[in-house]
């Protein structure tokens, strides 16, 4: 029998790509559009994944591909730091008027969301002229080294990478579900005042307002509150690490808005461009400027067809009320998956801050059991059902929802269908192992 397209794609990528670029679904998308995949045997799967919340506008959306197609007419790249283009200055001035806090600010570009917490870093390392950083148990800040160091989950991103850059610590992050206090985790930070590294040291605190890697976790108003204030104490520069919950996700352009707070430096990527690669570190002009010309940048970074895209995407979210958009689609699906956490006790707990929405699985009801296998095996089944879920958190038994903020109802409707069903079939067939 003839292999399909895909299986016969899946042979060559392993022959081809490194083993440790993991491929969460067998498939190989050949178009996409708004919220709909098809791929290379021409299934068609709803995308509840978004690129990894890359694609909040959508797959294609026509108007940031008419921006890249006028940018492509015009210049590819010079790379910034050798001769200027408009673009780069113009998204820059967009992101300093969207991001919350008082000005004046300034941004950095660059291309992944890994170099914007890098850079961050060396940032408020510069202007405080100190070396150590904390961030959080369960944050997830990217692959490069500091970044890996920064990240509070083992497997599969930190095993066998180390030695890990020194001078950064891990508090934990405030957890009601598995009873972590917002007291557990000033208390935790206080304790590495004493014990490891005195806060006139510390450059830095990094977080992200709703964790996303580490399984959607939103902080509670009064954590960041206070942890503002903790950093307004000792000097210490707060960053807001937006790359997941930013560019609408949550209902506001930024998590940070829903706190009333705004962090000294934030750090922006994945959904800011449409799904072409740009990132940025947006912060108070004092701060961005404490390294000397030439400290920053990157031979890609900013790259005008990005550049391009991001400002398209900006406009959009102006045009088509992106905002009210994900407000009404966490409204839209919520309800459903918490009636549907009333019929299965495999259900722990149904969160969301605006469109950021996630389902957490247990074992026989107990939350303190995480159930990988069953989300494993939730993910496999809505694919063959035709629809594409993503897993996260830090024992992998969390599924998270990023379908594009301007999906059709009704594809959302399906979608949330098919996870319907597909769970309702899992929890079936368990049950019917255990009576047999």
């Amino acid at each position: 029998m003839d292999k399909s397209r895909n299986e016969s794609l899946l042979a060559r990528r392993e022959a081809a790509v490194a083993r440790g670029v993991s491929l969460a679904h067998p498939v190989f998308v050949e178009r996409a559009e708004n919220a709909l995949l098809w791929d290379a045997d021409g299934r068609r799967y709803v995308d509840f994944a978004g690129g990894i919340a890359v694609l909040n506008t959508g797959h294609r959306h026509p108007k940031v591909l008419e921006a890249v197609r006028r940018q492509l007419e015009k210049v590819t790249h010079t790379c910034f730091q050798v001769t200027g283009y408009e673009p780069y200055v113009e998204l820059c001035e967009r992101l300093n008027r969207l991001a919350p806090g008082p000005g004046p600010k300034k941004t950095l570009l660059m291309t992944t969301g890994a170099e914007a917490v890098e850079n961050a870093i060396k940032i408020a390392r510069a202007h405080t002229r100190r070396s150590a950083v904390i961030s959080f148990s369960g944050g997830f800040h990217g692959r490069t080294l500091m970044a890996l160091a920064l990240t509070g989950k083992v497997a599969p991103y930190k095993a066998g990478f180390g030695p890990m850059p020194g001078e950064v610590y891990h508090a934990p992050f405030p957890n009601s579900l598995h009873g972590v206090t917002v007291d557990d985790s000033l208390h935790a930070i206080e304790q590495i005042f004493k014990c490891d590294v005195e806060p006139e040291r510390v450059a830095a605190i990094i977080v992200e307002p709703v964790q996303g890697e580490g399984g959607f976790y939103v902080a509670p108003r009064d954590f960041m509150l206070r942890l503002r204030e903790l950093c307004d104490r000792h000097g210490i520069v707060f960053i807001a690490d937006e790359i997941q919950s930013g560019a609408g996700r949550t209902g506001r352009m930024f998590a940070m808005e829903h706190f009333g707070i705004a962090g000294d430096l934030t750090t922006v990527a994945k959904s800011i461009a449409g799904g072409f690669p740009v990132s940025a570190v947006v912060g108070r002009a004092e701060i961005m400027d404490a390294c000397g010309p030439g400290g920053l940048g990157g031979t890609y970074a900013g790259n005008p067809v990005a550049c391009a895209a991001a400002c398209a995407v900006l406009e959009v979210f102006e045009q088509e009320r992106i905002l009210d958009r994900a407000v009404a689609l966490g409204e839209r699906m919520v309800p459903r998956l918490k009636a549907l956490a009333a019929r299965h006790r495999e259900i722990a707990e149904v969160r969301a801050l605006g469109a950021m929405i996630a389902i957490e699985l247990c074992k026989d009801g107990d939350p303190h059991r995480p159930d990988a296998d069953l989300t494993r095996a939730l993910t496999a089944r809505a694919r063959e059902l035709g629809l594409i879920l993503l897993a996260c958190g830090v024992y992998g038994n969390v599924i998270r929802v990023l379908v594009p903020i301007t999906a059709e109802d009704a594809v959302v409707d399906e979608g949330l269908s098919i996870i319907e069903r597909a769970l309702g079939e899992l929890c079936a067939q368990a049950a019917s192992r255990k009576t047999a």
